[in-house]
């Protein structure tokens, strides 16, 4: 053994190496955390209704342009502080957008922080001029929540799951997109993905009581987390070359922005006429920790569900579940036996490793009485919504899988409108209308018009080779 050892040093070394890199990500989350008493007490006393209107009204965003738009416009109308937080930001035209804006309104003053999850600071904006330009302003901070460090492998799996902008005390955006192109405007049809958010616009400013208040408190909260650090924010960035080029573009771009768009970018905008009014609009989050996480957000929206009277939809990219979920969802159904599950048709996805294990797993899925079906619309919708009667509305980054679930920060908004429940409805059931109706793990039913979509067989072999492979580390999915 020990000959052997010696005669293959380098090859040893690189097991030894992939080996502590496996086991260190993989083995603090073996173990799912339950759900604490004090949790679920906290649950019980939280009300997601109220009599009459609140402070604060709400639109939603269905399409990647109009998600554009109210950037644009929202941002310009900054004046004292802007927050940014998002899982992934990487270059492409919407980035330079939004950071022209940013840029422009840094210069006018204005307060930015812009917080970015430690896997798309390293592998999206490290090395990067263009995030130099504006990290090195004077009025700008960025930090990243859990860098990257492969020599502490038992962190690398702590990540930031959060997607939101704030701006002064005016109005906030919320929901699943990125900060990319895939998910934000019209640069590009080949390579998209749809989303939504929402837009909550505050009444009254100052008012201590508004869920504009709590989600910045949140903010706070991650943002001065130990694990956050600063992102390139040395002033002496600007002194380089290629990040004075890359400023000098930005403020060019602002300028050709604001003069081929002059509806978002001057006068006011009433956000009073385009908004729904809203009762109650809480927030729920899971842990800010970058450790194994106890399921609150899982656990309050199963109880939430459950309450409902009527109906409720729920929308998800993909399903990947443990027992716990499934005998959680399996009582959701139970009581309310109107309960649906929206996701794509693993042909119609883009999480690979996902649909592996959906499809390995998916007669538990079917198992829990849940009516589920398959939208296979030709676009992976990366939507994570729910309806719950016609009066709630849930929208966030929240995924139904075992990372959201156990691993993740995520935020979901709960709001009390019924114009809002009733306009989110309508895009749900145009989804459901391109979707397949599971009948069981084999068998579907779809609608004349859909044309189904067909997986290459090498595509099938390798999802179920991948959903075997993968089972020891789907706690990670």
């Amino acid at each position: 053994m020990i000959r052997f050892l010696r005669r293959h040093k380098l090859t040893c070394l690189v097991l030894f190496i992939l080996f502590y890199m496996i086991l260190g990500a993989t083995a603090p989350f073996l173990s799912y955390k339950r759900i604490e008493d004090i949790t679920a007490e906290n649950f019980a006393r939280k009300k997601f209704r109220m009599e009459g209107t609140g402070p604060e009204r709400v639109a939603l965003l269905e399409t990647n342009e109009s998600a554009w738009t109210e950037r644009m416009r929202l941002l310009e109308q900054a004046e004292e502080r802007i927050i940014l937080s998002t899982f992934d930001m990487r270059e492409g035209e919407s980035t330079r957008d939004i950071l022209a804006v940013l840029l422009a309104k840094a210069e006018e003053g204005v307060d930015i922080r812009i917080l970015v999850d430690g896997v798309s600071g390293a592998v999206r904006m490290e090395g990067h001029e263009l995030f130099y330009a504006l990290s090195s302003h004077p009025n700008v901070e960025i930090r990243i929540y859990n860098p990257l460090n492969l020599l502490t492998p038992w962190k690398l799996m702590g990540r930031m799951h959060d997607k939101y902008v704030i701006v002064d005390e005016k109005a906030y955006l919320l929901g699943g997109r990125n900060t990319f192109d895939y998910f934000i405007g019209n640069y590009t049809n080949e390579n998209v993905s749809y989303d939504r958010e929402l837009l909550v616009y505050n009444t009254r400013p100052g008012d201590p009581d508004t869920s504009l208040r709590e989600l910045e408190a949140y903010f706070e909260g991650v943002w001065n987390l130990e694990v956050c650090k600063p992102f390139h924010n040395s002033e002496k960035l600007a002194e380089k070359k290629k990040v004075q080029e890359e400023r000098k573009a930005l403020e060019e771009r602002y300028a050709k922005l604001t003069a081929e768009n002059p509806e978002l970018f001057e006068g006011a905008w009433d956000y009073a006429e385009h908004t729904y009014e809203a009762g109650k609009i809480s927030l729920l989050s899971n842990p800010t920790h970058i450790y194994g996480k106890e399921p609150v957000l899982f656990y309050e929206l199963v109880q939430l569900m459950k309450q409902a009277d009527e109906r409720v939809i729920f929308q998800t990219p993909y399903v990947v579940c443990n027992s716990w979920m499934y005998e959680e969802l399996t009582e959701l159904k139970e009581a309310v036996p109107d309960t649906r599950i929206l996701l794509n048709a693993v042909e119609n996805g883009d999480n690979f490793v996902a649909s592996s294990d959906y499809l390995r797993h998916k007669d538990k899925v079917v198992a829990t009485g849940i009516q589920l079906y398959e939208y296979d619309g030709g676009t992976s919708n990366h939507g994570k919504s729910i309806l719950i009667d016609n009066d709630l509305s849930i929208v966030g980054s929240y995924n139904l899988d075992l990372r959201s679930t156990y691993l993740d920060t995520e935020l979901m908004l709960v709001v009390q409108s019924e114009g809002l429940n009733q306009e989110l409805e309508g895009y749900m059931t145009a989804m459901e209308q391109d979707s397949r109706k599971i009948i069981d793990a084999k068998t579907f039913e779809a609608p004349e018009h859909l044309e189904i979509q067909e997986a290459p067989f090498w595509k099938r072999v390798a999802w179920a080779v991948f959903g075997f492979v993968v089972q020891p580390f789907r706690c990670l999915i």
